[in-house]
């Protein structure tokens, strides 16, 4: 059963509105046409119109890499799906590793967000992943186990038809340690067979799991060559527009 991969960039904080014109004025003629693979770029609030504006007819999304899980109220500095989808937006970043590191973000308000930006029609990009104490202690799969669990409770399939997951090593972002390819695609196929068990095997199959973690134009052949891996996060390579396009063509 093949999958379409999908590439997607976290941009984190980087890059004005200008510079975001200036990345798609270098990056979709490199692009253009490509169709094998379903290309999304996600860049802060602040750039997110700049990007519609830029990606307007080409093959590329845009997604936020946040939002709040209600659609409006008094809570200051958040965005809700809402907001995103009135922009154009198809995309969303869920409980990234940086979120949850820095900003208090919790199993159970990443499933919140997930819920909203699920229910909301937005493709939703979770992600999951353990820090090198847990790798290191052997308990990669528990810990995969139990975000999975949590991320996806109380979601049906049915609602979850949007969900894609995103596997990233914490002890592999930003970095420059990359899983190899095969410890990817082994807890690929953890996250894999929790999404079995929450959303029934036929759900689980056709489930895009992506690989986040130092992705870089050259290991990015070698990681999309595994079955299991259906794609990337790239935080720092997509900055660069050859850059990203390199990993877009693996």
């Amino acid at each position: 059963m093949s999958r379409t991969k999908l590439i997607a960039a976290n941009w984190k904080m980087y890059k004005t509105p200008d510079q975001t014109r200036a990345f798609f004025a270098d990056f979709l003629p490199l692009v253009s046409g490509h169709t094998r693979d379903e290309i999304v770029v996600c860049p802060p609030y602040v750039d997110l119109a700049a990007a519609l504006e830029a990606v307007k007819g080409s093959n590329v999304g845009v997604g936020a890499q946040n939002l709040h899980w209600k659609d409006e109220g008094a809570f200051t500095g958040e965005i809700s799906a809402q907001m995103l989808l009135a922009l154009g937006i198809t995309h969303v970043i869920v409980g990234h590793s940086e979120r949850r590191q820095y900003f208090g973000e919790t199993d159970d308000t990443v499933n919140l967000r997930l819920k909203a930006a699920l229910e909301a029609g937005l493709t939703a990009i979770c992600c999951v992943g353990e820090v090198l104490e847990e790798r290191e202690a052997g308990l990669t799969e528990e810990v995969l186990r139990r975000q999975c669990v949590r991320a996806f409770h109380a979601i049906s399939a049915k609602k979850a038809a949007k969900l894609v997951v995103a596997y990233e090593p914490v002890w592999a972002i930003g970095t420059g340690k990359t899983a190899t390819p095969e410890l990817a695609a082994e807890a690929h196929a953890v996250i894999r067979s929790e999404a079995t068990e929450v959303f029934g095997e036929e759900f689980a199959a056709e489930l895009r799991i992506l690989y986040g973690g130092s992705v870089k134009p050259d290991n990015a052949s070698a990681l999309m060559s595994q079955e299991e891996i259906d794609g990337a996060l790239v935080g720092g390579a997509s900055l660069d527009p050859k850059s990203f396009a390199a990993i877009v063509k693996y």
